[in-house]
């Protein structure tokens, strides 16, 4: 069968194929309703589907953005993923979502990937190895922003919660509550992975600012394959802490199930603080004492960000980095 063509559409309902070229592309200002009625219903009488390709080559953008995760698994996440979902759904974009496993080679076929489907701009969770690569998309003034990470000498925009102030507002509820013995749960130190080191440091500032020495076998890590026994080593201690962080949602996942195999009792035996509002902790027993991030705020923040550099795709915007306000939320579980 012949392709349908706008001349086509345009021959049916009687009008000129700029006519019709204006309607697909929803500008109605001198359109009258009878015109727009007919053009509809030329495209629905005719099975007319516009060219996406070709449109994206005349118009230079292809309305899709590409969103690349360190780990789809954390909920702060699938949060992020939804909040930028929602506001380019409004903005008639479509998002590629793709998962790189903290694997900097993984982002790094990702970001081709994306590139070659000329993606008009990307979100990224950062891997500090892949510095050259962002240097080189900076200097292309390609629409570029980090999302809770930042990479050294490279002056991307990004948007990062105020890490130093979660565990700063974890350590305080813990001593308002009167513990002093206070431990903190990591993901994997090997890798400069900001939210990370920024809430270590901050946990250990928030000591400092409450009179109590760190004390360096309270600071664990590592893989989660080896977490159960991680856990085991931190509380078999000859010293053992009263209280626990949990650096992220993972890290809590896996601090509940020892807890659970063990009967360890909450807050009686062990108080504990999450960084991450999972969407169970009201309805946890006790329910969990947790920081929140603003996930939507941040989100949508990144994704405007992202907009105003495809919109200004030829200037050299200043980067600048958001930094978003954590909450807590005072439960039972401290």
């Amino acid at each position: 069968m012949k392709k349908v063509t706008i001349a086509d559409v345009a021959a049916y309902a009687n009008v000129s194929k700029s006519t019709v070229s204006q309607f697909l592309n929803k500008r109605f200002d001198y359109m009258g309703e009878d015109t727009k009625k007919r053009i509809e219903l030329a495209i629905k009488e005719l099975g007319y589907q516009p060219n996406i390709i070709a449109r994206s080559l005349k118009q230079k953008s292809t309305k899709t953005i590409g969103v690349i995760v360190a780990n789809i698994l954390h909920v702060f996440s699938t949060q992020i993923i939804r909040a930028i979902e929602d506001y380019c759904h409004k903005e008639k974009f479509h998002v590629i979502v793709c998962n790189a496993d903290d694997n900097s080679a993984k982002e790094k076929g990702y970001i081709d990937m994306l590139r070659a489907k000329q993606v008009d701009g990307i979100i990224t969770f950062p891997n500090s190895e892949n510095k050259d690569l962002y240097q080189e998309i900076i200097d292309e003034k390609y629409p570029f922003v980090f999302m809770d990470r930042l990479v050294p000498e490279i002056d991307m925009d990004a948007v990062l919660l105020d890490n130093h102030q979660a565990s700063q507002l974890a350590v305080d509820q813990f001593i308002a509550s009167g513990y002093q013995k206070i431990a903190i749960i990591s993901s994997p130190l090997q890798q400069p992975v900001t939210p990370r080191l920024e809430r270590i440091a901050g946990y250990k500032a928030a000591l400092a600012n409450n009179g109590i020495s760190y004390n360096k076998a309270y600071l664990a890590s590592g893989d989660f394959s080896e977490m159960q026994q991680i856990i085991r080593n931190l509380l078999t201690l000859s010293d053992p802490p009263e209280a626990i962080l949990a650096l992220n949602d993972r890290v809590l996942f896996e601090l509940l199930q020892y807890i659970k195999n063990n009967h360890v009792r909450i807050p009686d035996e062990l108080a504990i603080i999450g960084i991450d509002d999972v969407v169970f902790a009201p309805f946890y027993r006790p329910a969990l004492t947790t920081v929140a991030q603003p996930t939507f705020e941040m989100g949508k923040k990144a994704v405007q960000l992202l907009f105003r550099q495809i919109k200004n795709r030829e200037a050299r915007l200043k980067a600048n980095v958001y930094r978003f306000t954590p909450q807590l939320i005072n439960r039972e579980s401290c």
